[in-house]
């Protein structure tokens, strides 16, 4: 079947089951009379199409609404205006919550599973020949998958929401229409933000509702349908999966170490609660003599553990296994094996996610490492020389003793060394309560020299580990270009190092390197991130290779394009040999999580996808990128070209005042969905260097142009048609996966762009050359991105992506025009009271915007 022939199917099928199928439930949904105006859903329909017609005449914002209301409601005052404006908010804020369960309910329809690049595709290559089951299984057995659920602010729907969207995605499927009613009833008047920002504890019950209904069973259905169909007996870490909630404190004063210790224990009751309502299963089942006392015993200690508090909890994985494959046992032997697989299935979720569930990662700054370390030796003999601080790298490297000792941190110690030293001891705690996986991993964010490292380890020592014990994978976080550009080096000398190449030995030869997109592309951005962090990888990988280093890279993504997010299986099957890619590791955060692992069906897929990617990439790396030199010279002179564009676009003294001004930065900090503050040194003044890169993104997106995300891409591509190596782009697009797969991502996030939206800002004094400037890179990117991939449209090879990315874009623009709209009244306005209203109104449209974009933040 023709490629076109079939996309253009997958499209119909899209508009069939989701657009139409949206169109009718959303018709009822108007008719609800939620609030206080009792016509607002009846209003909704000709506000949106008014929004559409002046985005489309380029109108400004303020002109858009006050001819809105004149037309169809006038005579009311400005405040009940405003009034209407917070009630149309709240009906479209639900009208995305319909769209994404109606788009979850026809996954399986609009997805075909057998393409290249499912698990499926994999079981049916082993299915031709014992050879590929048997390359495909010895494969496997030195792979791992790790998903790591973080907490950075981007989570915008509560668990009541969540639970709403789980129940509707399965009335959906059947078209249970009185169902349908009644929750989308519930779903109007169920509140959709917290009153006050959520605590780290808070986030971590926000996250471990994923882990409950969606990673446990999809995770354990995923490692089923592996051992039934391939040999990994040898392999028990297929799936792993991690968690920051309660655990990374780099710039969040608000995680501590009760934090930590309450969440640890949080992830310990969870996986009890959930072993225990599968056991209720088997309970029901196995009623045979010989297995009754097994059963009491069994019971008691689950239900103790998942709903009792415990004094000093023990892991308890060893004896969960031996018990229940010894009731196994009995099972085969005694009573024919009947319903043996109930106790199978519980051993194999046992073995995958022990006492622990999710492995809890601690994550501190170098800053704040280095300010620890110098404390605690001023305070205890530790054997460091006295000038250490005046040493150069080298010679610290040569001076550190590694002394152990059992130094507690004072109570009058600042808070962050308290935090530092206390959550390091708590982390052997934890170890013994929830097991080693539990809490074995630290990261160094900023890390900037292999002392950074060093330093970290001679803490744990210094605080009641010991060196032979000392069972912690220490991890260097590089994210800015010039650190990428160094980090071959740092980890040579940790290689060399003696006593860290012997700490190495201990855990296996392992070692475990976290690569930063979201603030490389702040640094560098789009086209200069990826290719850092693709040499970055090259480098890596060769330097660990050439010390017999195992390496695993872990790659911190955010949802859009511009955090390292997009269709990330594909950056994975497009590794070649050059870059280790044996074990996946990367984050999943904000929208990421529910659209992506909302429902059990998308986790399995999502999941799968990944597996597939990383072993495809194995099997068959001639068939993905090998870049020559010639290539390699080519993005790297690209790469420079929107790297220079990228750095003038900063250093522009308009630059940070036009993102405060007319985007919602100032306000995220005032939008109740994170307990980690917009930016570093939260007290001081708005530098760059200081934004977190998520809400530098995420304002961006707000303002509808998505800047990180393809600025300087088109003069990049400008530049190579002009000196004639056109034809030289044009075949690395279409033979190498990585640089494919990075324009693809690039036109995804050009796709949620609108610059109609602020196109009034063409006539604006002091902001209007500025905007041109954008507006033109844009046009630009857009221009060379369409001629390179010889297409009419963006996303044209992604056509229900595209579809289904206009819908949502559709669905928001009214809240996009009302959060321009305000942002212009509190320009012009000195009212304190009137500022608050518009306030409120700005941040209200974030949560929707963002929550239709799905991976915008």
């Amino acid at each position: 079947m023709p490629s076109t022939l079939r996309l253009s199917q997958k499209e119909s099928v899209f508009n069939q089951e989701v657009v139409k199928r949206f169109e009718l439930y959303n018709s009822l949904f108007q008719t609800l009379p939620f609030y206080q105006v009792k016509e607002i859903g009846q209003l909704l329909p000709f506000f949106s199409a008014h929004c559409e017609k002046g985005a489309a005449e380029q109108q400004s914002p303020g002109d858009i609404i006050n001819s809105f209301f004149k037309k169809y409601v006038p005579g009311v005052d400005h405040r009940e205006e405003l009034n209407r404006l917070f009630r149309f908010i709240q009906y479209i804020e639900r009208q995305v919550v319909l769209f994404d369960a109606i788009e979850d309910s026809s996954f399986g329809k609009i997805t075909n599973k057998d393409d290249t690049g499912s698990l499926q595709s994999l079981i049916q290559q082993a299915a031709q020949s014992e050879g590929a089951r048997a390359n495909i299984s010895k494969q496997l057995q030195d792979f791992s998958l790790r998903l790591v659920l973080t907490a950075h602010p981007t989570q915008f729907y509560p668990d009541s929401v969540l639970g709403i969207m789980t129940d509707m995605i399965e009335a959906l499927r059947s078209n249970d229409i009185a169902t349908i009613d009644v929750l989308l009833q519930q779903l109007g008047k169920t509140p959709f933000f917290n009153k006050k920002s959520p605590t780290p504890v808070d986030e971590a019950r926000s996250l471990v509702w994923f882990l409950e209904n969606i990673f446990y069973h999809a995770l354990s259905s995923i490692q089923s349908k592996l051992e039934d169909e391939f040999d990994i007996e040898g392999n028990p870490n297929v799936l792993e999966l991690g968690f920051w909630p309660g655990g990374d404190r780099d710039g969040n004063p608000n995680v501590t170490t009760d934090t930590t210790r309450e969440v640890a224990t949080l992830l310990r009751q969870i996986i009890f609660r959930c072993y225990y309502r599968d056991f209720r299963n088997l309970k029901r089942r196995i009623t045979f003599r010989g297995l009754t006392d097994t059963i009491t015993s069994l019971e008691k200690v689950l239900y103790d553990n998942a709903f009792n508090q415990q004094e000093n909890p023990e892991d308890l994985q060893p004896y969960l296994l031996q018990t229940l494959r010894e009731m196994r046992d009995t099972l085969i032997n005694n009573h024919d094996g009947l319903f043996v697989n109930i106790v199978e299935s519980m051993i194999e979720k046992v073995k995958l996610f022990g006492s622990y569930f999710a492995t809890l990662d601690i994550r501190q700054d170098s800053r704040v490492l280095r300010d620890v370390f110098k404390y605690t030796t001023e305070k205890v003999y530790t054997g460091v020389p006295k000038n250490y601080a005046e040493m150069d790298e080298v010679a610290k490297l040569k001076s550190l003793p590694f002394n152990q000792a059992d130094f507690k941190c004072p109570d009058n110690a600042e808070p962050l060394i308290q935090d530092t030293l206390n959550t390091i001891r708590l982390m052997k705690q934890i170890q013994h309560s929830n097991g080693e996986k539990g809490c074995q991993r630290f990261i160094i964010s900023n890390c900037q020299q292999a002392s950074d490292i060093l330093q970290l380890i001679a803490l744990h020592l210094w605080s009641g580990w010991e060196k032979d014990k000392l069972s912690i994978d220490f991890m260097p976080l590089f994210e800015t270009v010039n650190d990428l550009k160094h980090a071959s080096e740092v980890m040579e000398r940790l290689y060399t190092h003696p006593f860290y190449k012997s700490h190495l030995k201990k855990r296996g030869n392992k070692q475990i390197i976290m690569l930063g997109f979201s603030d490389s592309t702040k640094d560098g951005g789009y086209l200069m991130a990826n290719w850092s962090i693709y040499k970055a990888k090259v480098e890596l990988t060769a330097m660990a290779r050439k010390h017999g280093i195992q390496l695993a890279f872990f790659d911190g993504r955010g949802g859009p394009p511009a955090r390292g997010g997009g269709k990330t299986h594909k950056f994975y099957a497009s590794m070649g040999k050059e870059i280790a890619n044996d074990h996946i590791q990367l984050t999943i955060q904000g929208q990421t999580v529910s659209s992506q692992y909302g429902s059990v069906e998308t986790a399995r897929f999502n999941t799968e996808q990944l597996i597939s990617a990383g072993i495809t990439s194995a099997l068959h790396p001639n068939h993905h990128d090998l870049l020559d030199s010639k290539h390699k010279a080519l993005i790297a002179d690209m790469a420079e070209t929107s790297h220079k564009l990228f750095l003038d676009l900063r250093e522009h003294p308009l630059f940070l005042e036009y993102l405060e001004k007319y985007s919602p930065l100032k306000l995220l900090s005032h939008i109740n969905i994170s307990s980690r503050p917009t930016k570093r040194n939260a007290g001081a003044k708005l530098k760059l260097e200081d934004l977190r890169a998520i809400s530098f993104v995420t304002s961006w997106s707000q303002l509808k142009q998505n800047i990180p995300g393809f600025y300087g891409v088109g003069t990049a591509l400008k530049k190579m048609k002009d000196n004639g190596s056109w034809e030289d782009v044009r075949d690395l697009y279409y033979k190498s996966g990585f640089f494919k797969t990075m324009l693809d991502n690039c036109m995804m996030s050009m796709s949620k762009s609108d610059f109609r939206v602020t196109a009034y800002m063409e006539q604006d004094k002091k902001f209007a050359k500025f905007w041109k400037g954008l507006k033109a890179e844009y046009e630009l990117t857009k221009q060379m991105l369409l001629e390179l991939t010889e297409t009419k449209v963006l996303m044209e090879e992604f056509p229900v992506d595209r579809r289904s990315i206009a819908v949502r874009e559709r669905i928001v623009l009214p809240l996009v025009i009302i959060q321009h709209y305000a942002l212009q009244c509190i320009n012009k306005t000195d009212d304190e009271e009137l500022i608050g209203i518009y306030n409120k109104l700005v941040i209200r449209t974030v949560y929707g915007i963002v929550n239709a974009g799905r991976n915008l933040a």
